[in-house]
């Protein structure tokens, strides 16, 4: 196989982003097809990419194509995976993965029994920013690290009867839908997590069925601790995507929107009260708006050199139970037992996206 021949399932605002990134990767993929419910949609991509078929119905791409891009609500996530993996195709799919652990879990065997690959699009990991984060972490260029916190402030509005506002059809609120991304961050840069809670509000967020805004806070081994604010109500921001994370040599701090990394020191800390803080530049990036060129061309090389990809099914669905262990604590008024939920902790049984017989860590 010399390319990657590639379908598109899904030509909303997801895929509207996707088809800006095409051009650059014509060395390996070839878009074959498209679909959508709206055939005009399908057309009009087909049409921009070059592709040779717009269908209406998925299923009509299996002859055509190696692999499927999945850019659907994420109720579909699962009946539409699961025909695609069984037709023996690959699949990138768009997080979340699905809306249960027994989806998720369904899922990901039946890929590793037809011997195709399931990605899941957890973008941020390929945003060149994260990689060279994850370098200085691993290779502690400012030694060890203790804090991590995250910001991502966007406005959304979606009229009523959305899909996305609605907590059945897309699973969750903002933590879910959207905060995932930056629990897969955690996982993949910080270990194995240990406890955790979360809070939520509709509130300035009425659209949403849950909620809008959300503060999550982590402690992983060897006693780093995270944090996480999330909202969708934002008309006015500091921080819009940002990243601080604290070293024992300084602060890297991630402007993602602005490909821009900037490293905090103190010189003399003998008076702290008059802080001299001297940024320096440490590391650009370009083309932060187009992120899922990274991401769809690692799954390119997945597919071409059969190679596992990172963001696979149980990680993915780590992920997913670390948010429903802190959703069920949230109702319950408890800290989150988070043990056993890192990436490379045993995932394969069912039961593990509820709160261990412990109770969870009861609040004081």
């Amino acid at each position: 196989m010399n390319k990657v021949k590639l379908a598109i399932v899904g030509c909303g605002f997801i895929s509207d982003i996707h088809e800006k990134v095409f051009s650059e990767l014509k060395d390996k993929i070839e878009v074959v097809g498209t679909c959508d419910v709206e055939l005009e949609k399908a057309r009009k991509m087909a049409d921009f990419l070059g592709a040779e078929h717009a269908v209406t119905d998925y299923k009509d791409l299996f002859p055509h194509a190696d692999a499927f891009l999945v850019a659907l609500p994420h109720f579909l996530h699962y009946p539409v995976g699961m025909d695609i993996i069984n037709a023996g195709k690959h699949c990138l799919m768009e997080k979340p993965l699905a809306l249960t652990e027994e989806e998720c879990l369904t899922m990901t065997h039946a890929a590793d029994e037809k011997g195709v690959k399931l990605m899941i699009g957890y973008i941020m990991r390929f945003h060149p920013m994260i990689t060279e984060l994850k370098r200085i972490i691993d290779e502690k260029v400012y030694g060890n690290f203790y804090q991590m916190s995250i910001w991502t402030e966007q406005y959304t509005w979606l009229p009523e009867g959305h899909w996305l506002a609605m907590a059945k059809p897309s699973g969750g609120g903002q933590f879910y839908t959207h905060g995932c991304h930056y629990v897969d961050l955690l996982l993949w840069l910080m270990g194995k997590p240990i406890k955790g809670a979360h809070m939520g509000t509709r509130l300035c967020t009425e659209w949403v069925e849950l909620e809008g805004t959300s503060n999550a806070i982590f402690e992983f081994e060897d006693g780093r601790l995270a944090y996480h604010f999330g909202t969708w109500g934002t008309k006015g921001t500091r921080h819009s995507y940002a990243m601080h994370i604290m070293f024992e040599d300084g602060m890297v701090e991630c402007c993602l929107n602005e490909g821009k990394m900037w490293l905090h020191q103190t010189k003399d800390l003998s008076n702290y009260s008059e802080v001299s803080d001297e940024a320096q530049l440490i590391f650009t990036c370009e083309e932060t708006s187009h992120l899922p060129k990274y991401e769809i061309d690692y799954f390119a090389d997945c597919v071409l050199n059969d190679v596992r990809p990172m963001c696979d099914g149980n990680g993915a669905l780590q992920g997913n139970r670390v948010i429903w262990r802190m959703y069920e604590a949230e109702k319950r008024n408890i800290v989150a037992d988070l043990s056993g939920l890192g990436l490379d902790d045993e995932w394969d049984k069912k039961g593990l996206d509820k709160l261990p017989p412990t109770q969870g860590f009861v609040k004081p």
